[in-house]
């Protein structure tokens, strides 16, 4: 029973090989012909990728520079006006810059036919209204381009007319008072008896508070509104605000008798324009001050006004003195006084608006960017 139960053959000792002395193969030789098989195999694998690797370096030195990089002849053009998200901001500066040209053109071609001959005043209103339309109509395309609403660039509809813009007519207007009261101290400025009586006082009053706000929305839209936005995204506020507080001054040489001493005065109040732009948020102080400005100099207190008279001012007044103080024939603009002034402003203006408002924010661009370059060698070699 017990030799059913019990395999009573006794186990076969190994030998020396490692092998039973029935011929089979033990367990852990079996498990080393595994270890060996499989180190030959990564071996042979090993060897497999040096050789590739040796022969993509063959390649690779056999290779041309055209086959290892390849771009269109007019790629480096190319990029100096777009990269991989579109066009650069000054580029598309330029095309707001186009764009605003083909406007002006157009509508001097609507509206010359209608010009009456001899030209009367309220024609010059027309020829203004003709450049406000010009700069302000292609930013709405730019809007769309940009992925903007139009109140990004400076001129919220919301708050059109509102405080920021009364509160610059009152700046402008108190400050051009101060200018001119310390020339009358100074003997330099005399008020003179009215030039203007009765309704006509009225109406050129009128007429010029209008034509004058115009010409803020063209001027401070121009240089400080898409421009300024645009630009600072690449070049930051501050640069930006220089290179267009200087293009603003040399605007003013078409003016007739326009002095280098006016220009300085003129990018100097452009660059305060642009700090009124940081510290409110919109442009609607600078439009502001800009027409009370204007219409201060050359309607109230009748004054040359970038070296232009304008016909119906208020007063016969006269300057006189040396130009370095009065101005000359550019007006009270290009008196050294004004520099006083505007670092007057600019301190006072800081005080009263000490918060930093403006934001340029990301470009939400509806324009496709470009198209990735084909691949090369190069990127084949990497991806494998």
């Amino acid at each position: 029973m017990s030799s059913t139960l019990m395999d009573r053959t006794p186990m076969t000792p190994l030998d020396r090989a490692g092998e039973s002395r029935s011929g089979e193969p033990s367990l852990s030789q079996a498990k080393s012909s595994d270890d060996a098989q499989n180190a030959s195999t990564t071996g042979s694998s090993d060897r497999t990728s040096q050789s590739a690797l040796v022969l993509s370096a063959e390649q690779i030195s056999a290779a041309s520079p055209h086959e290892l990089r390849r771009e269109s002849a007019l790629a480096p053009f190319a990029e100096v006006f777009a990269g991989p998200e579109g066009l650069h901001p000054g580029a598309r500066w330029l095309v707001y810059l186009a764009m605003c040209y083909v406007t002006y053109v157009l509508l001097d071609f609507l509206t010359n036919g209608l010009r009456p001959e001899p030209i009367p005043l309220w024609w010059t209103m027309v020829a203004e209204a003709r450049m406000m339309l010009a700069v302000i109509l292609p930013a709405f395309v730019m809007a769309r381009i940009e992925g903007r609403s139009f109140d990004a660039f400076g001129l919220p509809v919301k708050r059109a007319f509102g405080r920021d813009f009364w509160a610059g007519t009152l700046w402008g207007i108190a400050s051009l008072t101060v200018l001119i009261l310390a020339l009358a101290a100074t003997r330099a400025y005399s008020f003179g008896p009215l030039n203007v009586h009765g309704a006509r006082i009225f109406k050129f009053a009128v007429y010029y508070a209008v034509f004058f706000l115009m010409t803020g929305f063209f001027e401070d839209f121009l240089m400080r509104g898409y421009s300024q936005w645009v630009l600072a995204q690449g070049m930051h506020f501050w640069p930006a605000a220089a290179l267009l507080s200087i293009l603003f001054g040399l605007l003013h040489l078409m003016n007739p008798g326009e002095a280098k001493i006016g220009i300085a005065a003129v990018v100097s109040i452009g660059f305060f324009f642009c700090l009124t732009l940081r510290r409110t948020g919109t442009l609607w102080f600078a439009v502001g001050f800009h027409m009370a400005w204007d219409w201060g100099e050359s309607f109230l207190y009748s004054v040359p006004d970038s070296g232009t008279t304008t016909v119906g001012h208020l007063m016969k007044a006269s300057l006189h003195g040396p130009d370095w103080l009065t101005g000359g024939t550019v007006g009270p603009e290009a008196s050294y006084l004004l520099f006083v002034l505007i670092a007057g402003l600019w301190f006072l203006f800081s005080r009263a608006y000490p918060e930093v408002k403006y934001q340029v924010g990301k470009r939400i661009s509806k324009v496709p960017p470009l198209p990735p370059p084909p691949p090369s060698t190069m990127d084949f070699l990497h991806s494998s």
